[in-house]
């Protein structure tokens, strides 16, 4: 099992529909995380002295095969529905790589 977390900015204008939105998940969308081996997920909402908020992403990847299992999950309609209407109340972090959506983390430290 890998543990990742993951951080992205909130549009002010979108916090309340994002709220809205994972307030009631669509099964399917739930499902096809789960069947992507990802377990433990969570989503955290902070405002930062910044001024902005952010959100923090956490979860456990328990398969063998991140890479087919991300990929099985950006093919499925249904989570690239929900994505249509999660991803204008993000903001990405602008020293993101390349290929992120959401800024990966480092895990510092885990007491288990």
């Amino acid at each position: 099992m890998k543990r990742y977390g993951s951080v992205i900015a909130l549009r002010p204008e979108k916090i309340q529909e994002y709220v809205r939105l994972h307030a009631a998940v669509w099964p399917q969308v739930l499902q096809m995380i789960q069947a992507c081996h990802i377990r433990n997920y969570s989503i955290y909402l902070r405002k930062l002295a910044d001024d902005r908020h952010y959100l923090f992403s956490y979860f456990e990847y328990t398969g063998n095969d991140f890479s087919a299992d991300m990929a099985k999950l950006s093919a499925d309609p249904a989570t690239q529905k929900w994505w249509a209407l999660c991803k204008p109340c993000h903001e990405p972090l602008a020293d993101r790589t390349a290929d992120e959506w959401w800024a990966n983390m480092d895990e510092l430290f885990h007491l288990d």
